[in-house]
């Protein structure tokens, strides 16, 4: 029943999201977009998406690679390169994080992810600031619930088109605009080490993860309810858990209030308030 829920109106889903991402840059006086392909599917997705809603001459993708990446990440980022018409881009960041490394002996995989994740971030706002363009987010909402993403890395971004999209739902999506098999059939993973996968990390499959969010999050199901459904109370503990061990990767810095109109709290004019 859960899966069913989660079944999309993907034509009609897809046109939204293209009316979206037209609509934000308007609003924010922008043309160009840019976006940090990684050879995966959720930036595949957006990368079609923006190429849809803005056109492939304004759109500035760009392949981040380290000396770890793999091919396989190589070559399908190659592959929607040429999918969606646009040239080439690519910028190997590792000098920069292999510089620091070198001051840092002993750092564990987690914050050596969290460091290239940041500095694949200073390096595509510098395009954006060099194109005049906005940044694209590619982060889902599965990633964003259980907190997978870095704070102020892969979550940084101006807009982020496929954040109410769980994983499952960005497949069922990129089959309904043709996206390369390869790409969206390939297991999902922020390749920072040979093997290394999302689901692997996570602990589930994302079919159950997004079954599991969705009752927890759309639907505000209790955990008891959701073992109702079939789950087991320890995954449904565990998901919470991420969900509440996060939070603060998906809210903006608390401000101590000192005065009438706090940034944030009180001055909440829309960012076209100028209209």
């Amino acid at each position: 029943m859960t899966a069913d829920a989660l079944a999309l109106n993907n034509a009609l889903v897809y046109d939204y999201l293209k009316r979206f991402v037209q609509e934000e840059l308007h609003t924010s006086g922008f043309t160009e977009a840019c976006i940090a392909l990684s050879g995966g599917l959720d930036s595949a997705l957006v990368l079609k998406l923006a190429v849809d809603a803005l056109g492939a001459d304004h759109v500035h993708a760009i392949f981040l690679p380290y000396s770890a990446s793999s091919d396989e990440s190589r070559r399908d980022a190659h592959t929607m390169f040429e999918f969606c018409g646009i040239p080439w881009q690519e910028l190997d960041i590792s000098g920069m994080a292999d510089a620091y490394l070198a001051l840092q002996p002993g750092m564990d995989r987690l914050r050596t992810g969290n460091l290239l994740a940041r500095l694949r971030m200073a390096v595509i706002f510098d395009q954006s600031k060099k194109e005049n363009a906005l940044v694209v987010g590619t982060s889902n909402k599965s990633e964003l619930l259980v907190g997978y993403s870095t704070w102020y890395g892969d979550m940084a971004c101006a807009i982020m088109p496929i954040g109410d999209l769980y994983k499952t739902q960005v497949r069922s999506l990129a089959r309904h605009i043709g996206l390369p098999q390869q790409v969206i059939a390939k297991p999902p993973s922020a390749d920072l080490w040979a093997g290394q996968t999302d689901e692997g990390e996570i602990g589930v499959s994302y079919e159950t993860l997004d079954q599991v969010l969705y009752l927890l999050v759309d639907q505000r199901c209790s955990s008891a309810e959701v073992t109702s459904e079939g789950f087991e109370l320890d995954l449904v503990h565990r998901v919470e858990h991420k969900m509440l061990a996060s939070q603060f990767k998906r809210v903006s810095p608390p401000i101590a209030k000192l005065s009438q109109r706090t940034v944030g709290i009180d001055f909440l004019y829309p960012r076209d308030w100028r209209k």
